[in-house]
């Protein structure tokens, strides 16, 4: 089965330095229908205005990836990294017991615009630690290219969760298929552009939610950047 999530059927907060839409419960947003989807908990698209960010804050035992589309995110936390995130690069910041960090767009003029992504950990109470690497884009146009994996397979970021996270890019006959585990669940975000899933059309900012598929098959993309998610059911 595939249900569509439609891009305007999101939560939205407008906090003038933060323009955020929120797939699942978040904050101010709550919808008992969304609250995640198998282990997936948050996926945040935000829009941070220039010389503004997030203050130091504080999370615990959550997988949280940051996947930057325009712009560069700047972060720091009290692990000692000091990093600046530009597109193409996965972030993967483990939380575990504890962790504070800060998320800012430096830019005088440039909006920063990113993907805030929490998944469950399937392990509580490990030491946080921090990981990023870069995906050039001839790695993902026309494939589905793993970026984040439980045991860091295909050079991939490592996540302390049952789940597979693969990113792709996708125009004109390019397609792309993955074969998918009817037990679990899988969540397909197009960040941006358009593409068909299993034949469906989403439009930039739509999510398939997919149980009970044996298969995913993407195609007729024009300038898509999608994200798929293997999750646990």
């Amino acid at each position: 089965m595939l249900t569509v999530r439609k891009s305007s059927d999101r939560g939205y907060a407008d906090h003038g330095w933060l323009k955020s839409f929120h797939s699942f419960s978040f904050a101010g947003y709550y919808d008992p229908q969304h609250m995640g989807w198998g282990n997936l908990r948050v996926i945040n698209e935000d829009r941070i205005a220039p010389g503004t960010g997030f203050g130091t804050h504080g999370h615990r035992d959550m997988e949280i990836i940051s996947y930057v589309l325009n712009g560069e995110l700047a972060h720091k936390d009290t692990l000692g990294n000091v990093k600046g995130i530009p597109p193409g690069d996965v972030q993967r910041m483990s939380a575990g017991t504890g962790v504070q960090h800060s998320e800012f767009n430096h830019a005088p003029n440039d909006t920063t615009h990113f993907l805030q992504i929490w998944i469950e950990p399937n392990v509580k109470g490990i030491a946080p630690g921090y990981e990023q690497k870069t995906f050039a884009a001839p790695e993902k146009q026309g494939h589905l290219r793993l970026v984040a994996s439980p045991d860091g397979a295909a050079g991939s970021v490592t996540i302390h969760a049952d789940a597979r996270v693969y990113a792709g890019l996708f125009d004109g006959d390019q397609q792309a298929a993955l074969e998918l585990n009817p037990e679990r669940k899988s969540y397909v975000h197009l960040v941006r552009g358009a593409l068909t899933v299993n034949g469906v059309a989403l439009a930039a900012g739509d999510a398939a939610m997919i149980e009970g598929e044996p298969a995913l098959h993407l195609a007729q993309g024009q300038g898509a950047e999608v994200l798929v998610f293997d999750l646990s059911a």
